[in-house]
Order: structure tokens, then sequence, then C-alpha cells
């Protein structure tokens, strides 16, 4: 009722005037429209040939949760050597790098592969990615030889020989046929056609994974964290 009388007091009150305007009238002078080029996003910054530029975008978990990267100091997070070390294979090559896994949140790193060598995949933690390279697809070794060249070319690394010097890994240790290489920032495997054929590599081609071993910026070895890959990143 109360509603009911506001509502008839209102329209008591109310004045009503019609509005006119003659066609000639003008507030204002009209530019004529001219063309312009279309600006760039950021993300189409940086162009290779056909190749967008890489960012931790294309590391998103590919489960079906909607969620964020891992997160370090309250912002989404993947390991930058991992972001430079395909750019770089990008340029050199001109061709695309195809990232089959980057992050992966423990759910989808489960059901991609639950085997118990994969339970502690630094996928979960944002410092792991799996990637070909169109058209280098059947010869992985040069796209190696392009990962170790990066840190001989890079000025950061000149005349440090823990970064520019790499070993290989025991293959006891680990599940692929090619022994890994390895320096003191990052570790290389090299999985051959039928190896590591998981939900994220259904394809059926040759692919190269990179995991990070030291952190630069905390100086600080670089290991699978429980406490990182389940509770450090947003659930929407």
């Amino acid at each position: 009722m109360e509603k009911s009388q506001q509502e008839k007091l209102k329209e008591r009150n109310a004045h009503k005037e019609m509005i006119y305007r003659h066609f000639s009238d003008r507030n204002f002078a009209i530019d004529t429209p001219r063309q312009r080029a279309k600006e760039l996003y950021p993300w189409e910054e940086g162009y290779v040939t056909t190749s967008a530029t890489i960012t931790k975008e294309l590391f998103r978990c590919k489960g079906g949760e909607k969620h964020s990267l891992p997160l370090r100091e309250e912002k989404e997070f993947v390991y930058p050597i991992l972001l430079d070390l395909l750019s770089f294979i990008q340029q050199k090559t001109g061709c695309n790098v195809v990232i089959t896994c980057g992050h992966r949140c423990p759910s989808h790193n489960t059901f991609a592969d639950p085997s118990a060598f994969n339970q502690t995949s630094k996928h979960m933690i944002g410092a792991e990615v799996d990637f070909y390279v169109q058209t280098r697809e059947n010869h992985p070794e040069k796209v190696v030889d392009l990962v170790m060249q990066y840190f001989k070319d890079a000025p950061f690394y000149k005349g440090k020989k823990e970064y520019t010097t790499f070993e290989r890994l025991d293959l006891k240790q680990t599940n692929v046929s090619t022994s890994p290489w390895y320096n003191k920032e990052i570790l290389i495997k090299l999985y051959k056609k039928g190896e590591g054929r998981d939900k994220d590599n259904k394809h059926p081609y040759p692919y190269l994974s990179l995991q990070v071993r030291f952190d630069k910026e905390k100086g600080e070895k670089v290991t699978y964290s429980q406490d990182v890959a389940t509770q450090c990143y947003l659930q929407y």
C-alpha cells in the first residue's frame, strides 16, 4: 500500500515537457572520418613471422577447472627462463613453438598421467613445459642445440661454466630412452615417438620437456612443493 501511494504521489508531482530540435540545428562540428591503421594488442607486438610472442598465457592449464597460474607475490607466475628459451627458439627458427603442456593443476596432472613418476611433476609449480617446433617435429636434437646456444649467447651467462656446460643425466633416474641434458638452471628431456604419451601429448611427434632446476632470482634450487602445487593458485 505504501509503495502504491508513493507511485501516485510521484505521478501527481511529475512535470513533462516535449523537447524539440530543428533539423538544421548543430551543437558541434563533425569531422570527416579518416581511415587509420589498426593498433596492435599487447600480445600481438613482437610477432616473429607467423608466430606470436611467447607469454605465460600459453601456459594455462588445459583441465576443465577454471583457475589461475601459480602465484608468486600475489601475481600469476611462470619461471621466466622458460619464456625466454621458447622465445629464443621461435626467433631463431622463425617457426611456431607449440606448447602442449605448461601449467597443470593437481587434478589435471593426475588425469593426464596417473603414474607414480608424475606425482611430483614440476608442471604443477610453473617450472616445466612440453613443446615441439613446427617444421622441426622430427628433428628435436636441433632444437636441443638451440637451447644450449641460448646459454652461450645470453650476456648473463658469459664466463659461467655451470650454465654454459651441459652434462648428461643417468638414464636410471628418468623415464626416457635418451639421456637428458642439464646445466645449473634447466634440464632438457627428449621424448621420442611412443614415449611420454600422456593425455596432453597425444600427437605423433617427438617432443621436448624443459624443467627449471635453479631459480636465479631467489638463488635457490627449484624442487616440487606440495604447498605450491595445491594452494598457490586461485580457483574461479
